[in-house]
């Protein structure tokens, strides 16, 4: 039975006609990256082993060809350091050139980083992908099956940035759990304060600001009068009148709260130093790292309509209690290629931080969309029986994810032409919708800076909303032609009924 061509059921015809086509090509015509039926599958590393990775003990399989009278495959190491050199030894006795492993926690780093350092290539594969099989309960029997499966080539291998970067990215963690440390004491100074009915946070925007800090500091030093308090005021303080913040500063006081908000302020306070201490450390890391190499091949991308200011407003600088202590600005451009910074919705703290988890060398991912597949900002596709059950985006735990997301919301505010995609998809598919899709945006621009070694250039914000009127026109002429009608410009079909009103008799 034939369908439509415009219709779900006709389209589903031709994609299974497609996939069937594909199937069915000459054994010649299959190319070197296509899947190979079972009966055709055969061993891609001959000289491959599969290590199950825990807290306690490592079980470590290789292949049962070559070894001597009696000696097992599978041997269980330990995870000191003598028996972890022991078992990288044992490897290069049988002559194992690759190894696969589950990224269990953490337990896999010194262990990765050993094969590493002996010539032994490591292929790090996600739990998930390994596990769906049933019988396997046991660690003896799940590094066999690693073993088997890497020997096929049937695991793929994710994505390590290299050592100089690997550093980067363990300091700026930190420098995020710092963050989120001093947060929760700040939260609890707030409740401190809340507990004695001192009402700060209403009357101040920033309760670690300048005036809530000197208000603080004065009530742990014994002043209980408001008239004194509200002398410490600075005057910029807009969000409340003088009068306001007296009323607010009238409370109970008693020597417990008193004690956690001295506490409080003191834990707050040796999170910033240590975030002082962080930036030095991360300043060092940066100079370890290479400077960027220059693009190996020009960039394919379209021409577009440049902005009629190629100068946009310069960004706010970053002054909040959390903001870096030094400038990364220099260290970032050099590494990079480029300035990262121009990009809409980025800042220095955000730049770095998505170097640390990405790296500059985007050879790592084939193209932008395997770039972006990684990040988890793709729609995956859940087809059974021809019909598509769901393209939600994977459930992936990713900061550059994260981090790439929170510049999507920064970007939606803009009057540029990413904020204009923004606001297009969020009236069409809804908040959430157009955070990914924007954050997916972001990525394919970053992928393309970085392979490319290019400025970020912005362009003309009424260019780019004549090219998706085009683009919207030509999509209604098809859908028009297909069901047999053709659509005609509004002056045209005005000049047309004036003339047929102009011949017709009386």
């Amino acid at each position: 039975m034939k369908h439509s061509a415009s219709s779900f059921a006709g389209k589903r015809q031709a994609r299974n006609l497609n996939q069937l086509a594909r199937q069915t090509k000459p054994k010649g015509s299959t190319p070197s990256g296509a899947a190979k039926p079972l009966d055709e599958l055969t061993p891609v590393h001959r000289r491959a082993a599969g290590i199950d990775v825990g807290s306690a003990e490592n079980y470590v399989a290789i292949p049962a060809s070559g070894l001597a009278q009696g000696e097992e495959s599978v041997r269980v190491f330990g995870v000191f350091s003598a028996e972890q050199d022991a078992l990288v030894e044992w490897l290069h006795k049988h002559q194992i050139t690759t190894v696969a492993m589950e990224a269990t926690g953490y337990y896999w780093w010194t262990l990765h980083d050993k094969l590493e350092q002996r010539g032994i290539e490591v292929y790090v594969v996600d739990p998930h992908s390994v596990r769906t099989v049933p019988g396997r309960k046991s660690d003896w029997l799940d590094c066999q099956w690693l073993q088997k499966l890497h020997t096929y080539g049937l695991l793929s291998k994710a994505f390590r940035p290299d050592l100089p970067i690997r550093r980067l990215r363990t300091l700026t963690r930190q420098r995020t759990e710092l963050v989120i440390n001093g947060a929760a004491h700040q939260q609890h100074m707030g409740k401190a304060l809340v507990a004695m009915n001192l009402q700060l946070g209403l009357v101040v925007s920033d309760l670690i600001g300048e005036t809530g800090l000197r208000i603080i500091e004065a009530i742990l030093a014994g002043q209980r009068d408001p008239e004194e308090l509200v002398k410490l005021r600075d005057p910029r303080c807009k969000k409340s009148t003088i009068e306001e913040m007296k009323a607010a500063l009238r409370g109970t006081y008693n020597d417990e709260d008193l004690f956690v908000l001295e506490q409080s302020l003191a834990g707050w306070r040796f999170y910033q130093q240590q975030m002082v201490a962080c930036d030095q450390r991360i300043a060092k890391a940066l100079a370890a790292i290479p400077q960027a190499p220059p693009a190996t091949k020009a960039s394919p991308a379209k021409p577009l309509t440049p902005a009629a200011n190629p100068r946009p407003k310069a960004k706010r600088i970053d002054v909040g209690n959390n903001s870096p202590t030094i400038n990364f600005t220099e260290a970032l451009v050099r590494i990079c290629g480029m300035n990262l910074m121009k990009v809409c919705g980025l800042n220095l703290l955000s730049v770095l931080m998505l170097i640390g988890e990405i790296g500059t060398d985007m050879s790592r991912w084939r193209s932008s969309r395997a770039f972006c597949s990684w990040l988890g900002l793709c729609p995956g596709a859940k087809i059974s029986g021809g019909k598509v059950l769901s393209r939600r985006t994977r459930n992936v735990k990713n900061r550059a994810s994260t981090i790439l997301r929170l510049a999507a919301w920064a970007v939606s505010r803009t009057d540029t032409w990413i904020g204009s995609f923004y606001r297009r998809i969020q009236r069409r598919r809804g908040t959430a919708k157009a955070v990914t899709a924007t954050a997916r945006k972001l990525a394919c621009v970053i992928y393309h800076l970085l392979k490319y070694r290019e400025e970020f250039l912005l362009f003309d914000t009424v260019a780019y909303g004549t090219s998706l009127e085009l683009q919207r026109l030509t999509r209604l002429r098809t859908q028009a032609r297909e069901m047999g009608y053709e659509l005609k410009e509004r002056q045209e079909l005005h000049k047309l009924v004036k003339h047929e009103l102009a011949i017709i008799p009386g």
